[in-house]
C-alpha cells in the first residue's frame, strides 16, 4: 500500500510532475482523456471518471431498460419521446456519474490517499483542491438538471429524490457491510425515472426492474470490491467482498438468480396486458440472456486476481446492453 504524507509527497520521495501527470491506476490504457484532453482539463475529467466510461454505462443502462420496457408496454407513447429519453439519459448519466464520482472523491479524500489503487486520484494527489472539486460537481449537476426539466413532472420529482441516495452512498462503507446496496439504490434509480418519463407514472414493472438492477449492482460491485479487500481491511472500510469472503461465489450466484427472476417479473407485468407472445418471448429472453452472461463471468472470475476482477466488472456493460438490445427489438415486432 502506498501512503502519502500531508504535503502530498509520496513515501518514496517522488512528487507528481504537474496536473497533467499521474493517470489513475485502474484507467484503461490509451483512454481519450490521457491521449487527447487538454492537460489542464485532465484532472477534472479524471475526477468525473471520464477516463473510465464503464461507470457511465452502468448508470445509463437501467435508464434505457426503463424507457424501452415502458415504450414496449405502451406502444402508443413510443416514438420521439422514447428517442429523447434515451438520448437525454445518455447525456444525463455522463454528467451525474461525473458529479457523483466527484462527490465520492471529496468525501473519500483521506481514505483514497491510503489505498494504492486510488492514491493518484486528483484530490489525494493534490491535482485538484476540494473547493474546485465542489465547484466542478455543481457545474455538472446544473447541466444535468436542465435535461431533467425536459421530462414530465413525476420524472423530475424522482430525479430530485435521487440526490439523497447519491449524497449518502460514499458514507455507506463506513457504517455497513452492505455499501453495495446503497450503490444499487442510487445507480438503478434511472429505471424508475426513465419508465416514468416514458409512461407518466411509476408502476410495478418499474419497481421489479429497479430491484433487478440493485441485485445486479451488488453482483458486479462485489466483484469490483475484491480488488481493494486487503487495503479495505487494513483501514477499516466495509464491503460485501469482505463480508462474503470465501463464500463470495455462492453469494454471487444467488444475486444472479435474483436478477433474472426480478427482471422476468418486470417483463411479465409490463407486457402481459398486450397479449403478444413474441414481445413477451423477447422480453424474457433479455433477462435470461443477461443471466447467461453473468454466469459466464462467474466461470472466468478469480476473486484473488485483481485483473480478473476488473475485467469481469467491466464486462457488465455487455451484460446490461444485452437487455437493452432485446427490449429495443420488442418495439419493432
Amino acid at each position: 500500500m502506498q501512503v502519502r504524507g500531508e504535503d502530498g509527497q509520496r513515501e518514496d520521495g517522488q512528487r507528481e510532475q504537474g496536473p497533467q501527470a499521474a493517470p489513475v491506476a485502474d484507467a484503461p490504457p490509451g483512454n481519450w482523456v490521457d491521449l487527447y484532453a487538454p492537460p489542464q482539463t485532465r484532472p477534472f475529467l479524471r475526477l468525473s471518471r471520464a477516463d473510465r466510461p464503464i461507470g457511465t454505462w452502468l448508470l445509463l443502462l437501467p435508464c434505457w431498460w426503463g424507457a424501452l420496457l415502458g415504450a414496449a408496454a405502451m406502444p402508443d407513447r413510443a416514438g420521439w419521446l422514447t428517442i429523447w429519453i434515451v438520448v437525454g439519459c445518455g447525456i444525463g448519466a455522463f454528467l451525474m456519474r461525473g458529479a457523483g464520482c466527484t462527490w465520492n472523491d471529496v468525501t473519500d479524500r483521506d481514505i483514497d490517499g491510503r489505498v494504492a489503487r486510488t492514491a493518484l486520484r486528483p484530490i489525494p494527489s493534490g491535482q485538484v483542491s476540494t473547493r474546485d472539486a465542489l465547484i466542478w460537481m455543481g457545474a455538472q449537476s446544473a447541466i444535468a438538471l436542465l435535461i431533467l426539466l425536459t421530462f414530465n413532472l413525476n420524472a423530475i420529482l424522482l430525479g430530485v429524490l435521487s440526490l439523497g441516495l447519491v449524497a449518502i452512498y460514499p458514507f455507506a462503507k463506513r457504517f455497513t457491510w452492505w455499501p453495495q446496496i446503497f450503490l444499487g439504490l442510487a445507480f438503478n434509480w434511472g429505471a424508475l425515472l426513465a419508465w416514468t418519463a416514458q409512461t407518466g407514472a411509476v408502476a410495478l414493472p418499474a419497481v421489479f426492474l429497479y430491484l433487478a438492477g440493485i441485485c445486479w449492482t451488488i453482483f458486479y460491485d462485489t466483484i469490483y470490491a475484491h480488488q481493494d479487500k486487503e487495503d479495505d481491511a487494513l483501514i477499516g472500510v466495509k464491503s460485501t467482498a469482505l463480508l462474503f469472503g470465501e463464500n463470495t461465489m455462492d453469494w454471487l450466484r444467488g444475486f444472479l438468480v435474483a436478477t433474472v427472476v426480478l427482471m422476468s417479473l418486470a417483463v411479465i407485468y409490463a407486457l402481459a396486458p398486450l397479449a403478444d407472445p413474441l414481445k413477451m418471448s423477447l422480453g424474457l429472453a433479455a433477462a435470461w440472456a443477461m443471466g447467461a452472461h453473468m454466469n459466464w463471468q462467474l466461470g472466468k472470475l478469480d476473486i484473488d486476481d485483481t485483473q480478473s476482477c476488473l475485467a469481469m466488472f467491466r464486462s457488465n456493460r455487455d451484460a446490461g446492453l444485452i437487455v437493452a438490445l432485446f427490449l429495443a427489438v420488442t418495439l419493432f415486432v
